[in-house]
């Protein structure tokens, strides 16, 4: 018989818990968090159920063989990169993403490259068997060792992964799970943790890896606790826009290998192909002996990347000057226009001013913000920039440019696409102990020296 019901307030970002609704959270100090939750004596005593006593144990670390750690290579490159070199058996990745992104694409590629060495279960709580199967026979995954289940019972789930024991498990998505000792709807915050718990409990136990489909909010953030990021071992994200081709899948946490790493997809009729060379991709179609383009070096996880910038300056049509951002942070362009003003004397008050990253990349390095400058001071003077050369480095309030990490690769990587001229800050020639002879680096300390080079 179920328990009265009784209504508390739990806070997305930490898991907090309240009698009663607050406006702060008292655990976290997060403003308008705490989000309505409905449960019975039941479920009340589900969560708060001690684990039974069991004999503590504990190794020393020469007891310990690194060498036990085993990976499935699944054979797609750009994957295997941001997950640090394959799927770690009884690791719980978390792949989350924008609608339509690409999810559930990526994960049926992983079953083709693996379904004649593991056997795989695909578990969907919102799509029927028959459309997992269309999507499937498009990709190409015809295999035996597939097996499909629409299932939202976690429990039951978890029950199927202990009696089949399979090599790799999917579940598409965490927010349709419910576990049923639990009153409350699908999704809400109790239900996505505890959902979560016990796939993370039967896949450590068992050494079976687990991926996980998160959606995302209205904010892009992950939906639900945010103590559901971190019990989970790698958290996989999406990025790119739905009317563009091209996806990256970047690494915001991984136990297992490199954070902050990316891999990049081309979204095709057959599904995601991967993409060998991202500087090539982010720039073909550029038109040469045009203003307010500069081409910069950005370092993504290990991997240097060109990415064009574009600027456009033209007169307003309204009282006051417009600023638009795409793909570089609003803020950060404010910064770099007050300091052209201040320190070059160049004037954009009353001027509307437009910065595009070309394919849909988001640069937050500071890095690109001598590029940055250089395509807004091009497209002010309209006057081309060098179709061959290439400026990275991070401009100071003071108009110095400083030194940047990594030069040597960001070097090697525009004189494999064929640049002749780089501009860089002097600070970063030192960390540059072998060139390429086909390129020439021009090393300054002032945004005026590099700017002086357009043309």
């Amino acid at each position: 018989m179920a328990g009265k019901a009784k209504t508390i307030f739990v806070c997305s970002e930490c898991g907090f818990e309240s009698p009663k609704w607050m406006g702060k959270c008292a655990g976290c100090g997060e403003w308008n968090t705490m989000v309505e939750d409905v449960r019975t004596a039941a479920s009340a005593s589900f969560t708060a159920a001690p684990s039974p006593a069991r004999a503590a144990k504990a190794l020393t670390l020469s007891m310990i063989d690194a060498a036990d750690e085993q990976r499935y290579v699944t054979g797609i490159a750009e994957l295997d990169r941001v997950l640090g070199g394959g799927i770690v058996k009884g690791s719980v990745v978390l792949l989350s993403g924008d609608p339509g992104i690409g999810k559930s694409t990526i994960l049926l590629q992983v079953c083709n490259a693996l379904q004649d060495r593991l056997h795989i279960l695909y578990v969907s709580g919102e799509e029927s068997a028959m459309q997992i199967k269309m999507r499937a026979t498009r990709i190409g995954v015809q295999s035996e060792s597939l097996s499909l289940m629409t299932e939202t019972d976690v429990q039951a789930v978890c029950e199927y992964i202990q009696s089949a024991k399979p090599d790799l498990v999917m579940i598409d998505s965490i927010q349709t799970m419910q576990h049923h000792e639990l009153s409350s709807s699908p999704g809400s915050i109790v239900q996505v943790r505890e959902c979560t718990n016990l796939l993370l409990r039967t896949g450590k136990t068992l050494e079976i890896p687990v991926f996980i489909v998160g959606h995302v909010n209205k904010g892009g953030d992950i939906a639900g606790p945010k103590v559901m990021e971190h019990i989970v071992d790698t958290v996989l994200y999406f990025e790119g826009e739905r009317n563009q081709s091209y996806r990256i899948l970047r690494a915001m946490k991984n136990r297992f290998g490199s954070t902050n790493e990316i891999g990049v997809f081309e979204m095709t009729e057959t599904g995601l192909t991967e993409v060998e060379n991202p500087s090539a991709m982010m720039l073909s179609g550029r038109l040469s002996n045009v203003s307010g383009d500069c081409i910069t070096c950005v370092i993504e996880g290990t991997r240097p990347i060109l990415a064009e910038v574009q600027g456009l300056v033209t007169t307003t049509g309204f009282g006051n000057a417009r600023r638009t951002a795409a793909g570089f942070d609003y803020n950060r362009l404010n910064l770099l226009l007050a300091v052209l003003e201040k320190r070059l004397g160049l004037y954009f008050s009353n001027l509307d001013t437009y910065l595009n990253i070309i394919g849909g990349i988001r640069l937050d390095e500071p890095a690109a913000d001598l590029a940055v400058a250089m395509a807004l001071v091009s497209g002010l003077k309209d006057i081309p920039i060098n179709e061959k050369l290439v400026a990275f480095g991070e401009v100071g309030l003071s108009g110095e440019l400083r030194s940047v990490p990594r030069a040597q690769a960001r070097v090697y990587e525009a004189a494999k696409m064929g640049f002749t001229d780089c501009i860089l800050p002097a600070a970063c020639l030192k960390q540059i102990t072998a060139c390429p002879d086909s390129i020439r680096l021009i090393g300054v300390k002032r945004l005026s020296d590099a700017i002086g080079h357009i043309g």
